[in-house]
């Protein structure tokens, strides 16, 4: 019963991604090959609601619910592996058809092939667990 808000909220999201069609393979072929603005005006729009809110919860110095302030930490530097992790991201988006978050959306509208992507989603991160100190950071 506790986390019965989460799931509320999980459907809600997975509501709106289907009817904006932000989780439709076509629009995501359409994104990449920069036939359609449909996309990349979503990924805007959720990109400026995220400064604009991180922005004011820095601004009124906002508590969490265990009454500490919210504190984002910086970001290391290093942009190699920022460029290596958007590339593998974007690569595995574009073989996919669906970044992480939809392709569960994309299996409860009834995509059953989405369950060998998640498969490959889990077992990445899986190896990456495994390799994650051997690999350069």
């Amino acid at each position: 019963m506790k986390f019965l808000k989460f799931l509320f909220v999980g459907i809600v999201f997975g509501i709106v991604l289907v009817k904006s069609e932000a989780v439709s393979w076509y629009r995501i072929y359409e994104m990449f090959k920069f036939e359609s603005f449909h996309m990349y005006g979503i990924i805007g729009t959720a990109i400026m609601t995220g400064v604009i809110l991180l922005q004011t919860v820095k601004a009124l110095k906002i508590k969490n619910l265990e009454d500490s302030i919210i504190i984002v930490p910086k970001k290391d530097k290093g942009l190699y592996r920022y460029i290596i992790g958007g590339i593998l991201f974007g690569l595995g988006w574009a073989l996919a058809g669906a970044c992480p978050g939809p392709m569960y959306i994309l299996l409860g509208t009834g995509a059953f092939s989405m369950i060998i992507v998640i498969f490959g989603a889990l077992f990445g991160t899986y190896l990456y667990g495994v390799l994650k100190d051997k690999l350069p950071h």
